[in-house]
């Protein structure tokens, strides 16, 4: 199931808006300004952005500039009462993929919505974008700052599953049905020694894999949320 981030400061549109993209089966997650969207961004795995412009904290433009900062693929739409080109041209400038005027057809949204996704699932399902680090699934390669990073098929796949759903732990059992297969004869101690190469092997500021006690591994993104807007 696709996650939607709705980022819109008015209730009672963020509510319709909620509630009409839950009916077409997908999860919804919502904010009320930019900064919380930024928060709810950097920690769920979202496939899709839906946002405002004017909103107090951040506005909707710096909120795209931001997540393009860590993901230059995921879909953004811009819901917005400003209708002029000027308007639009900033928001495209910015990096948005769509810009409805409100008010908003909701027909029209969910088709707006079903060909994005249509188009990312397509590249993400090959190629990961996290910042400066970039996870091409079709090569196995990995690059940090445009540097290529030597991993084993494995230490690769492994990587990609963590990164893939930021903040999702795993634990050891399931990483190593997925990577290694349910007929492995390695030992779950295999997941502890290949994310210890991992650690060796890549130095990067954008994500770090994170031990969870007793459990197994997550993938966090390194960000820090924007002082000033």
């Amino acid at each position: 199931m696709f996650n939607i981030l709705v980022v819109e400061d008015d209730f009672h549109l963020r509510k319709i808006l909620i509630e009409n993209i839950k009916s077409e089966g997908y999860n919804v997650l919502s904010a009320v300004d930019g900064l919380k969207g930024y928060e709810a961004f950097l920690n769920n795995h979202i496939d899709l952005v839906i946002t405002d412009v004017m909103m107090p904290h951040m506005d909707g433009n710096s909120l795209i500039s931001s997540i393009r900062e860590i993901n230059q693929n995921i879909p953004i739409i811009i819901l917005s009462a400003l209708d002029t080109f000027e308007d639009k041209e900033r928001g495209f400038t910015r990096g948005v993929d769509d810009y409805l005027v409100k008010p908003i057809n909701m027909q029209e949204l969910h088709l707006r919505i079903k060909a994005l996704l249509r188009r990312y699932q397509s590249t993400s399902e090959s190629k990961l974008t996290i910042s400066n680090t970039v996870l091409d699934y079709k090569s196995k390669t990995c690059t940090v700052n445009n540097e290529l990073i030597e991993l084993t098929i494995k230490e690769f796949n492994l990587l990609f599953k963590l990164l893939s759903s930021p903040n999702q732990i795993f634990t050891r059992s399931q990483l190593m049905n997925e990577i290694w297969g349910y007929d492995s004869d390695s030992y779950e101690r295999t997941v502890d020694t290949h994310i210890k190469v991992l650690r060796n092997k890549i130095k990067s500021k954008d994500f770090d894999l994170l031990t969870v006690r007793g459990i197994g591994y997550k993938g966090v993104i390194l960000w820090n949320f924007p002082q000033k807007y």
